[in-house]
């Protein structure tokens, strides 16, 4: 069942499905535009011709040609264009006349006492309208005119064969439609597995890289493209994670030696592969999610999918630049601190922070509400701060309820009055935490009763690190229960 679910949910399927019915309408809008406009259209141009004539037999008498000449010319458009034409003076005398039935069925039709049905067009010295004979019950355009030297013409054309035109050309529309189907779905099952394949492969590099196994690579295709360059950077991820996890298995292998000799050593490789276990998984989650990404086309402009393409590649080089930190994290909370610390922008952190968790914030319909000034310089090591903000934020985002109909959480950076310090605060609307709670959520591992719990299998090392920060630094953070959710907050210096 849920093969046959994700073959429908598939882009080829979807490609397919569109085309086939953007040719169906458009053949129906064909059909009914073919029944409505082309009657319409073929008595217009009907009508032109006639007034043509009428036109050209009127100029002839105006510039004195022989009566000679004007009959033949009636008489050429008779036989040529299959008109029955008759030529009379005022006073009823018949001039010329090409077919005597015509006549006749001037009479019976008695169409000057019923001029105003059936009426195509009409001004001071012409009438053009509709008709049906009586004696073979056809449709025919009749025009009847007085020239400028009171002569009255009258010029009857068959249009019984529009109808059949119509017919003949609604069924080409149905041969024509069901041909381009045919041929649009060869062509656009061969586009889409053209397409869809890499993006495939992609997707699967991106599930194992996520179980951590990295002996699946992208093979690039003679074409220079998006997905091209997509796959070679996600090559270049899955080569620099391979080696960190290399260079991890050889930091254990290390630590192993000296398991006899260093009980301490124990237990910071213990902690270590802790850490890392965990804070592996954020990163490579948001890989796949954003690998997934791509290969459902949520994005089909070229500036979006770069985008994607920048973040995949900037959360591998994190993760590299994540693991090294984490083996002097662990020497800090053994005294040994060996911060970067510099002069930066607070609140430009913060942003590229939300713009990064813009998916998961939208995903669990959260609105995001910040008050902080445009510029606030802090002197700390932006790189850990950044984990702090990232864990503050990650936290809020899972624990966020709707309380009141408001389901949000609100950042705040301001002055603190009393240290003279930058106070950073996030609060998300949701349940309290228990007050035994409020201290054990700082220790490592730790995880809360089941209405704080973790649902994504976490380890509960975050808030440990935000710990293990702030106290190098020796500044104040906490957790504070609000009305109507939980507010989290810690502090840094002001610039150096």
């Amino acid at each position: 069942m849920k093969k046959v679910e994700k073959k429908y949910s598939s882009i080829r399927f979807k490609l397919f499905i569109t085309l086939a019915i953007s040719v169906i309408i458009i053949i129906l809008f064909l059909i009914i535009l073919n029944n409505i406009v082309l009657e319409s259209f073929y008595l217009y141009t009907k009508q032109g011709a006639l007034i043509d004539i009428f036109d050209e037999v009127n100029e002839a008498y105006n510039e004195g040609k022989p009566e000679k000449v004007i009959t033949n010319l009636l008489s050429s458009y008779a036989s040529k264009s299959n008109y029955d034409i008759i030529l009379e003076t005022q006073d009823g005398i018949n001039l010329y006349t090409s077919n005597e039935n015509f006549i006749q069925t001037m009479n019976e039709m008695n169409i000057l006492k019923d001029s105003n049905k059936n009426i195509i067009y009409a001004n001071k010295d012409i009438n053009i309208k509709k008709v049906r004979d009586p004696l073979d019950n056809s449709s025919y355009i009749l025009l009847s005119g007085e020239l400028d030297n009171y002569y009255k013409l009258y010029i009857r054309m068959p249009i019984s064969s529009i109808q059949e035109s119509v017919k003949i050309s609604n069924t080409f529309l149905y041969l024509i439609g069901g041909i381009t189907l045919v041929i649009a779905g060869i062509i656009i099952t061969f586009i889409s597995k053209r397409f869809t394949e890499p993006i495939r492969e992609l997707n699967e590099i991106a599930d194992k890289m996520s179980k951590l196994d990295f002996s699946k690579k992208f093979h690039p295709k003679d074409s220079d493209d998006e997905i091209n360059d997509l796959g070679k950077s996600i090559n270049i991820m899955s080569d620099k994670l391979e080696a960190t996890i290399k260079q991890l298995r050889n930091s254990n292998i290390a630590l192993e030696k000296d398991i006899e000799e260093k009980s301490q050593i124990e237990e910071m490789r213990t902690q270590f592969i802790s850490d890392v276990s965990h804070e592996l998984k954020t990163p490579i989650a948001l890989i796949q999610g954003y690998a997934e990404g791509l290969a459902e086309n949520v994005n089909t402009d070229d500036e979006s999918r770069q985008f994607y393409a920048d973040v995949i590649i900037d959360e591998a080089n994190k993760m590299d630049k994540l693991v090294k930190q984490l083996l002097e994290l662990m020497k800090l909370e053994y005294g040994k601190r060996e911060f970067q610390n510099e002069n930066f922008n607070i609140v430009e952190l913060i942003q590229e922070v939300i713009r990064k968790s813009k998916v998961m914030l939208d995903e669990n319909n959260i609105e995001i509400r910040t008050n902080m000034p445009e510029e606030v310089i802090v002197y700390a090591d932006e790189f850990y701060i950044e984990q702090v903000v990232t864990n503050y934020l990650t936290n809020a985002i899972k624990h966020a309820k709707e309380i009141f109909n408001e389901k949000y959480i609100e950042i705040k950076v301001e002055n603190h009055t009393k240290n003279n310090k930058i106070r950073i605060s996030v609060f998300n609307t949701g349940d309290n935490i228990a007050e035994e709670d409020l201290q054990r959520i700082w220790r490592r591992f730790y995880k809360v009763d089941s209405s704080r719990n973790r649902d994504d299998g976490g380890t509960g090392i975050g808030l440990s690190l935000v710990k293990a920060i702030m106290n190098n630094y020796n500044n104040d953070y906490g957790v504070i229960n609000k009305d109507t959710g939980v507010e989290f907050y810690f502090e840094l210096n002001k610039e150096n």
